[in-house]
């Protein structure tokens, strides 16, 4: 019964997403056309504490989710009756977050009885690069940054990834959103760094490369953020005052932070390049949208003769219509049963 579609003229998914403090829903057709896409931040709410508060996240998650899911199918100008399926954000993310969007999407599969599909949110920024595309682009190396994730994956199929590189500690949206605190930068921290980072001099402070040579695909922004605060702060235990945080301190800080995310991002994609012999690189996550990192990956893939896939800008923070990589599953017959679960862990790599 869950597994019947609705005429072929007529197939629709409705996507939500709700895995973090982005609340969002879209109307996405079979050709990937995307008919709607809402989404509520609650950025402003979260800025006064520097970051993403569970809590409150899932509370206003309650509150925004029905207002969007109907907004988005008003912009469709479509109904419910005109959905063939239900696709849902189970994995990663905030627990509470997340049970907010799944809650909402069984009700609607229940009552509508249409599929439900469960979508991962890593692997739906990654098929945003081949939602641009406009035709098939892997296998591939995918790397998603974020303010929750760093993570390289070897793309074998749209539907097929295996993760291969992740970070040790923090991850780059999140060193960030850190260092931009520490330099008084309003939050989010990508775009305000981007924005000092303009005036500012890359080659003004020798920041870290935590494990940049390093064999391995793995990521370390923990000791890259330390060394920010220790300039900023002065080193603890030594009776130095440090120089005033000045505007062109501040540039020259954050261009120089931001270099030395950028070299470790693209170093680690170049050597997942090389391990695999791919030929094609997608990118995708909130960081993707750093026009620094943008630049260089447009470099270096060009000189390497690799063909680059970067997410829109538009698709690149938490958004729906990214799950337009159910259509996939939808046309393998992969469904969720109404008693799934999320999954708010990323599952790691096999050693």
């Amino acid at each position: 019964m869950m597994e019947e579609t609705k005429p072929a003229n007529q197939q629709l998914i409705l996507a939500i997403e709700s895995s973090c403090d982005e609340t969002a829903a879209a109307i996405i057709d079979q050709e990937l056309n995307v008919l709607s896409s809402v989404v509520a931040s609650q950025a402003e709410m979260h800025s006064i504490y520097g970051g993403v508060v569970p809590e409150i996240a899932s509370r206003a998650h309650v509150q925004q989710i029905i207002p969007v899911i109907d907004q988005a199918i008003k912009q469709a100008d479509k109904t419910l009756d005109d959905l063939s399926a239900i696709a849902v954000v189970t994995e990663p993310g905030l627990v509470g977050s997340l049970l907010v969007g799944l809650t909402a999407a069984k009700s609607l599969s229940l009552m509508l009885d249409i599929p439900l599909i469960a979508v991962n949110h890593i692997e739906a920024h990654l098929y945003a690069c081949r939602m641009a595309a406009g035709r098939d682009i892997f296998p591939a190396i995918g790397l998603v940054v974020s303010g929750g994730h760093s993570n390289i994956y070897d793309c074998k199929s749209a539907v097929n990834y295996e993760l291969i590189g992740s970070t040790i500690d923090d991850a780059a949206g999140e060193a960030f959103d850190k260092t931009a605190h520490v330099l008084n930068l309003p939050y989010p921290g990508g775009p305000s760094i981007q924005k000092a980072a303009r005036d500012g001099n890359p080659k003004a402070f020798s920041f870290p490369r935590p494990m940049i040579h390093s064999p391995d695909l793995d990521f370390s922004f923990s000791g890259l953020k330390t060394a920010v605060l220790y300039e900023v702060k002065g080193k603890p235990g030594k009776n130095e005052t440090p120089p005033e945080l000045t505007d062109k301190r501040v540039a020259d800080i954050s261009a120089s932070f931001q270099a030395a995310v950028t070299d470790l991002l693209v170093k680690k994609c170049q050597k997942a390049l090389k391990q695999t012999g791919y030929t094609r690189l997608c990118i995708g996550g909130g960081v993707a949208a750093n026009q620094s990192l943008r630049d260089r990956l447009k470099e270096i893939c060009a000189s390497l003769k690799i063909e680059l896939f970067i997410a829109p800008m538009e698709y690149c923070t938490d958004n729906a219509a990214m799950a337009a990589i159910a259509w996939e599953h939808h046309a393998n017959g992969q469904f969720a049963p109404l008693d799934i679960d999320v999954n708010p862990g990323l599952v790691r790599r096999r050693s």
